[in-house]
């Protein structure tokens, strides 16, 4: 039985595959520092832009992740709402049928209505993939953006007059 064949040239994905593996394996044995990683990469001879750029787009996509998994919980508080609504309003249809005809008929057409726009809401929220999950999660981000400047721009209009004033 022979040993490995070890090859003289790896392609960049293999490489990119093999580090991969190793620093798994050294991660096993404890995190990497920020200044380990900058050396990994001065020893593989890659640029100090480069790994600064590769750095810059990891954290900007952490950043995204975070934001996206708040949106994924917005939504399902939005859904959350809209079946608690759901509950309420036709369980008290559905009282008032049953106390004025003695039967379920008008109210089972509603709840039946409703039930399929609810049905299909949960779908999507559910989808957490695509372009039209990623153009809701801009819409929402944008939104949330917007609520923040002027939040702060609320709180600098305040704390300025209240120094023009006399008032802080």
């Amino acid at each position: 039985m022979t040993g490995p064949q070890y090859q003289p040239y790896y392609s960049t994905k293999a490489a990119q595959e093999i580090l991969q593996m190793a620093i798994a394996r050294q991660g096993e044995q404890g995190d990497l520092s920020r200044e380990q990683l900058w050396e990994i990469a001065a020893e593989l001879d890659i640029k100090p832009e480069y790994i600064q750029a590769a750095e810059l787009d990891w954290l900007n996509s952490q950043r995204v992740n975070l934001k996206k998994q708040e949106f994924n919980l917005y939504r399902r508080e939005q859904l959350q709402q809209s079946l608690v609504k759901y509950v309420i309003v036709n369980g008290f249809l559905i009282a008032i049928n049953l106390l004025s005809a003695g039967t379920v008929s008008w109210s089972l057409y509603i709840m039946l209505f409703w039930g399929a726009g609810i049905s299909l809401k949960t779908w999507k929220t559910l989808q957490t993939k695509g372009k039209i999950y990623e153009q809701e999660f801009e819409r929402w981000y944008i939104r949330e953006e917007v609520k923040r400047s002027l939040g702060n721009f609320w709180v600098w209009t305040k704390k300025t007059w209240q120094v023009l004033t006399g008032e802080g």
